[in-house]
């Protein structure tokens, strides 16, 4: 199977940049789809960008303009670039892949079997 660990998180003021990054080892042949979701205290885990190998990264409208996936990808490390954050951004971030992921789908949890354990992002 394959480990993901995220880092890159912290602690910044509205408007601030952080980079996360979300390395990925052992079994990583053909894992091809990975998203990042972000969860707070007492709310939903919400996606907030995917993309997959060979198509266009995807946003949520909540980050859309503010967070991008960078195109230097490694192939087993994904980056999330985030600017101008706001309190409401704060949240523990998670990394997830999986080796496909149906159409419509690429921001829900339930299609992806490998998780990170998620790195903290503070905003104030």
């Amino acid at each position: 199977h394959v480990q993901l660990v995220e880092s890159g998180g912290g602690s910044v003021q509205a408007g601030g940049s952080l980079r996360l990054s979300c390395a990925a080892a052992g079994y990583t042949y053909n894992r091809n789809c990975m998203v990042w979701f972000r969860q707070s205290p007492g709310q939903v885990r919400e996606g907030v960008a995917a993309f997959r190998t060979g198509g266009l990264p995807y946003y949520a409208d909540s980050v859309k303009g503010r967070f991008t996936i960078p195109q230097d990808n490694a192939p087993t490390t994904a980056y999330l670039q985030m600017n101008s954050l706001q309190p409401e951004d704060t949240a523990m971030y998670y990394c997830a892949s999986a080796p496909r992921v149906r159409d419509g789908t690429s921001l829900w949890p339930q299609s992806y079997d490998s998780w990170g354990q998620g790195t903290q992002v503070t905003v104030s």
